[in-house]
């Protein structure tokens, strides 16, 4: 009776083993690029959401500005808050819309206005951009991503310029 050498033996066993190696990169490589990925895409709905912010801020503040009347600052406000945001919201987002509204702070009145310099007459401007769409916007995280996205600021007016 003859013996096979024990190294043979051992690669024989390893020869079994070569699609585990296979197996487990497939699984990690998932893992990995989900991790990475799902980084990336909300890394990418944050910085959406910030440039959206500070849109709106600076329509807010493009209404401290000395205007003519309340409409003129609503306007500029609006002028500005769209400028913002031309040209680097993804096209498929499609059209924002955008509100300013001039309320007294006090009251929450936003017609008839009788903004002065008293204080119980001060008022505020608040500028909303609200985005539609973001679902649609990432591949296969189409369901964790809100479908609307906000950003919002108020101000109050500088009643030396009322």
């Amino acid at each position: 009776m003859t013996r096979r050498p024990i190294a043979h033996h051992l690669l024989r066993g390893a020869r079994r083993q070569d699609g585990v190696y296979a197996i487990e990169f497939a699984f990690v490589f998932l893992i990995f690029f989900s991790l990475v990925y799902a980084a990336l895409c909300y890394g990418i709905f944050f910085t959406l959401r910030f440039g959206l912010q500070n849109a709106a801020e600076d329509g807010a503040r493009a209404a401290l500005r000395h205007q003519v009347n309340l409409q003129a600052r609503e306007a500029k406000a609006e002028a500005v808050t769209r400028q913002q945001t031309s040209g680097w919201l993804p096209v498929a987002l499609g059209s924002n819309d955008v509100v300013t509204k001039i309320c007294e702070v006090e009251s929450k009145n936003c017609t008839g206005l009788r903004c002065g310099t008293e204080w119980p007459q001060r008022c505020q401007i608040e500028v909303t951009i609200t985005v539609r769409g973001m679902n649609k916007l990432l591949p296969l995280l189409n369901f964790a991503m809100p479908d609307t996205m906000v950003g919002q600021a108020s101000m109050l007016l500088d009643s030396r310029g009322l």
